[in-house]
């Protein structure tokens, strides 16, 4: 048997990996999506605080079958006292633990956040099916597999629900404000007051569920019942001896509460926001640091509850094998975990964080909506509360966090407007849920059957799997990024701000304005009789430099999940109105190097004036962009879509003056440039071309509007 520990031993090293490449999303997906962490700190913070979650917070004991699905009655000595149903049940488990790790690699593979918990209950459910026929036995408990399928609906709706509405809130109460940075100075450290109480619960009844468990037992304190929720017959009376919410922890939670909300205030109250961008950045700065909190909170309750799906059926495999029940029938309620398998699950889950989480963590933070760091917070805060609601006793139902924290990302991805969420990614992410059970069950009765509980068949059908697992795996890796690459966060050094494409289209925009100044000298030293061949040289290296950032947003734009306001196509038409802005001024400065201007004073005068019209076109243009950069970041609030409003009507009242201009212009040369015809006509040319940029200004300001109306 010892061959067959040792391969038991690796499929839960196995499981570990698949727990931590999947489920770290859970935490630091919306991190990284909003900035607020780059891939490397984000990995880096995941691991640790897995780690410490698994290792110093879960439980010191676990049950011989997880989540109490198999109802077995071991005072039956029909089963329990016969070594060849716990022989089969030992296989079983190993069958199942492999199964819902194979199943956890494949949606891996494809970036679906599928959930850890339920993917072990198919297992044992498969497993559990065979069993049944095998000893003529009741042993599946339907009830809790119902509500494994409930909670499919229950805990990603109610999760979405409160993440949609303390988004919400965050937006009406701050965004939304004349001043939000003065609003968010006294009003953030009064929401974190209620987000914080939240945490200290939920770190006490799911995080250190285990560690309050093994100080009760240890007699460091009296009775866990005055910190943890009884698990049955409770009241809502926090002073009862059979309260759901102990005052002890109700207590605790509040200092925790009011300690953070003291902290933010003390650091907010002469912060120089000056420092930061301008817009939302400064109000987004303070959201990133209580959304890290968060997301360090989810992976630390992840690693303490989690580490159990590992872990929980490999314990009992040990205890079977040591304790010789394979031979006298004998099976415990609830086994230890030995040190080395506690070891052996953290470490197992820190290394599937740190290899392959970020394609699941791509998918939470990227691929479902736009993330800002107020709406991770929301997402995030939505989730933890979510969590907490239906671990409590009186509810119980087995909500898995991935589905509850994907949940929540739908509903603040909403906020914004239904077209803000893409239901297809949603979709294929609801359907890897559903067929998280059967793919899990199917694979574990294949298995388990194969297998036929001999060890020389388990010798045989494991590295079979792994090997088969193997082989799929580098079939497919054609878009497969190493450790090495994940970490170095492409190329970018990990104290730099990863823009969004919105910001990125205002450096597009900051180009072309450039593009529009260099042509404004081109034209006054032209205008002026003196050589603009340089002038005329930048004017065609900044439009230049403006193409080389429009195709690179292309490039973005069709190789990365699209979640904004708006799709695709609309995106790139308002690019493409925005980069002819730069074509047009290069193409004027071209005009000025074909020959001399007319040399009329008053007309050469006029040319100058036109191209300032149109310089200060394109100047009010660039803060339009400006501020849809920072529009995008608030979640599109109502005042921000007015805003925009009005700054496209200065747009077209500047193009209006251009035009005025222009119309001048063109009738003096016409009527003064008879003597030089060829001169004249070069000039209104140019003329022609200058407004051409003023109009691609109007067009590309109004190409907006969709944004402020929808």
């Amino acid at each position: 048997m010892t061959v067959v520990l040792m391969l038991a031993i690796v499929v839960c090293a196995y499981m570990a990996w698949n727990i931590g490449a999947n489920d770290v999303a859970n935490a630091m997906g919306t991190s990284v999506g909003s900035r607020a962490l780059t891939l490397r700190q984000a990995v880096i913070i995941a691991a640790v605080f897995e780690f410490c979650g698994a290792f110093f917070a879960g439980d010191a004991v676990t049950d011989t079958v997880r989540k109490g699905i198999l109802n077995m009655d071991l005072a039956d000595e029909a089963l329990t006292n016969s070594s060849a149903f716990v022989n089969d049940l030992m296989f079983g488990f190993i069958a199942a633990m492999m199964a819902a790790a194979v199943w956890l690699t494949i949606a891996t593979r494809f970036g679906l956040p599928v959930s850890t918990t339920h993917s072990i209950i198919g297992g044992i459910v498969g497993v559990g099916l065979v069993l049944e026929v095998q000893h003529n036995a009741t042993l599946i408990d339907w009830e809790v597999v119902r509500k494994v399928v409930m909670s499919w609906v229950a805990s990603p709706l109610m999760g979405g629900i409160l993440a949609f509405f303390t988004f919400f809130i965050v937006r009406v109460s701050i965004l939304d404000a004349d001043d939000p940075i003065g609003r968010s100075r006294w009003l953030a450290p009064i929401l974190a007051l209620p987000t914080f109480f939240t945490l200290g619960l939920a770190l006490q009844f799911k995080a250190l569920k285990g560690f309050i468990s093994r100080a009760d037992s240890e007699g460091w304190i009296e009775d866990k019942n005055d910190w943890l929720p009884v698990k049955e017959n409770g009241v809502f009376n926090p002073l009862a001896e059979n309260a759901w919410f102990p005052i002890n922890s109700l207590i605790v939670a509040f200092i925790i509460g009011c300690i953070a909300s003291s902290i933010l205030w003390y650091v907010l109250r002469d912060y120089d926001f000056k420092k930061q961008r301008e817009g939302f950045q400064g109000v987004e700065k303070i959201f990133v640091w209580l959304q890290i909190i968060t997301a360090a909170y989810v992976a630390f309750a992840h690693g303490a509850n989690d580490r159990s799906n590992a872990i929980g059926p490999m314990a009992a495999v040990y205890d079977i094998l040591s304790s010789g029940a394979y031979l006298n029938g004998t099976l415990p309620e609830e086994v230890a975990v030995p040190l080395w398998l506690v070891l052996l699950g953290s470490v197992g889950i820190a290394v599937g964080v740190v290899t392959w989480g970020w394609r699941v963590m791509e998918t939470i933070g990227t691929k479902i909506t736009d993330i800002t760091p107020t709406r991770g917070f929301a997402a995030e805060f939505g989730a933890a509360t979510t969590i907490l609601i239906f671990s409590m006793p009186f509810l119980a139902v087995p909500v898995s966090t991935t589905h509850t924290l994907v949940g929540s990302v739908v509903g603040v991805g909403l906020a914004g407007g239904a077209k803000n969420v893409d239901f297809r990614v949603f979709g294929k992410i609801a359907a890897s849920w559903v067929a998280s059970l059967p793919a899990a069950g199917f694979g574990a009765v294949t298995l388990y059957v194969a297998m036929g509980s001999d060890p020389l068949k388990l010798i045989v059908v494991l590295p079979i799997s792994f090997l088969l697992v193997g082989y799929v795996i580098w079939k497919t890796s054609g878009d497969e990024i190493f450790v090495e690459d994940a970490l170095a966060d492409a190329g970018a050094d990990s104290g730099k701000y990863d823009p969004t494409v919105f910001e990125l289209f205002h450096t597009h925009a900051e180009a072309v304005e450039e593009t529009v100044n260099h042509m404004l000298s081109a034209v006054k030293k032209s205008a002026s009789g003196e050589d603009a061949s340089e002038e005329i040289d930048a004017t065609i290296k900044a439009e230049l430099k403006a193409d080389d950032i429009k195709n690179a947003l292309r490039e973005k734009v069709s190789s990365k999940g699209w979640k904004l306001l708006i799709d695709s196509d609309e995106f790139l038409y308002m690019l493409g109105r925005q980069d002819r802005i730069a074509d047009y001024a290069q193409n004027v400065a071209e005009q000025l190097s074909f020959r001399e201007l007319y040399t009329n004073e008053e007309a050469r005068k006029m040319v100058i004036e036109m191209a300032e019209a149109v310089q200060k076109t394109a100047a009010i243009y660039e803060d339009t962009v400006l501020h849809l950069r920072d529009l995008t970041l608030s979640g599109y609030t109502k005042k921000g879509r007015t805003e925009l409003r009005e700054l496209i009507h200065r747009v077209n009242l500047a193009e209006h003056e251009a035009d005025l201009v222009e119309s001048r212009a063109a009738g003096f040369v016409f009527r003064e440039g008879v003597d030089e015809p060829l001169a004249a006509v070069h000039m209104y040319r140019v003329l022609q071309r200058l407004d051409d940029v003023a109009n691609s200004c109007e067009d590309a300001a109004n190409a907006f509007l969709p944004i402020v109306y929808s």
